[in-house]
């Protein structure tokens, strides 16, 4: 069963239940968290081949979303950023009884054609056993960009020198992870498509396919936001989210 971090909070509202994306873990969402349960309990996961939870042989929605079953609340609000927010669509077109509100971070359910394999080709090429600190990983990592590197190295565990990644599963697996399964249903409940202002993973054109799996979807952005809108913007991210919940 996958690792979660469960934060308390008024028991008689809805609990949400969080699911990070790809290359992240529960810790990512310690300060969203913390903050979002003065409202609520909120339950942040480690998903599958991340973090703390088991290591499997294969990375897919249908899978993930079946992790997120086993742990969630018997009904609860869900969130789900990138890879996270796709499993979250996924687990509301299969059981939409379970969940109250739904919101999807920065993705759409639609294939992509970026592939994430430059950070996956970045962390197998270092030389664990030769750095002494994360400066020297992070050095290996500096040509992936401004923000990534700090982002990756937060999976690296210096006292073991290994990522708590499953580097070869999510590579073999990738087109699943940049895809989106056929799911039969509609979730017909609340959703919220909060997305980065700045960022290109929800365009309009995506909007008739959104509709026709989340009929009562709603849109909104956040200013000043890329795809890592939570990390970017948490105080408006943080609003956003309890404006909609509420």
């Amino acid at each position: 069963m996958i690792n979660t971090v469960t934060y308390d909070g008024p028991q008689e509202a809805v609990p949400l239940l969080i699911a990070h994306g790809l290359f992240g873990s529960a810790r990512n969402w310690n300060v969203i968290a913390k903050r979002l349960s003065k409202q609520r309990p909120v339950i942040v996961v480690d998903m599958r081949n991340h973090g703390e939870s088991p290591w499997y042989d294969s990375h897919s929605y249908p899978e993930l979303a079946q992790d997120l079953a086993h742990v969630m609340p018997k009904r609860c609000d869900v969130l789900g950023h990138s890879m996270g927010g796709k499993a979250a669509m996924v687990l509301a077109l299969q059981y939409p009884e379970r969940i109250r509100k739904l919101i999807v971070a920065d993705i759409a359910p639609v294939t992509y054609t970026h592939s994430q394999m430059d950070p996956i080709n970045a962390m197998r090429a270092i030389d664990l056993s030769q750095i002494t600190s994360r400066a020297d990983a992070k050095e290996q990592l500096a040509h992936l960009g401004a923000g990534v590197p700090d982002f990756l190295l937060q999976s690296l565990d210096m006292k073991t020198k290994r990522w708590v990644l499953n580097l070869d599963v999510l590579a073999a697996d990738m087109a699943n992870i940049i895809g989106f399964p056929e799911v039969p249903g509609q979730f017909s409940g609340p959703v919220l498509f909060l997305s980065g202002a700045r960022s290109d993973y929800v365009q309009h054109e995506h909007r008739a396919k959104i509709r026709s799996l989340f009929p009562d979807a709603k849109f909104a952005k956040i200013k000043e936001a890329g795809h890592w809108l939570h990390a970017e913007k948490p105080r408006a991210f943080v609003d956003s989210v309890t404006a909609f919940l509420d």
